[in-house]
């Protein structure tokens, strides 16, 4: 998949207390995602952040 011809494979995924997961964004490298996600982690929320590559889903 590509966004604008950009390759970004690196999704940002949100688990709110429900268990309901949503993307979060697509980013071009694992880095620039695990920066995201440790943001948004760090605001506090209960909600869950994690990376995975697109093809790929976290085990539960």
């Amino acid at each position: 998949m590509s966004d604008g011809g950009a390759e970004l494979p690196w999704l940002v995924i949100r688990q709110d207390d429900n268990g309901n997961r949503y993307r979060v964004g697509r980013y071009a490298t694992e880095g620039e995602a695990e920066k995201v996600a440790a943001r948004l982690d760090a605001r506090g929320h209960k909600q869950l952040y994690w990376v995975e590559r697109l093809g790929q889903t976290a085990a539960s």
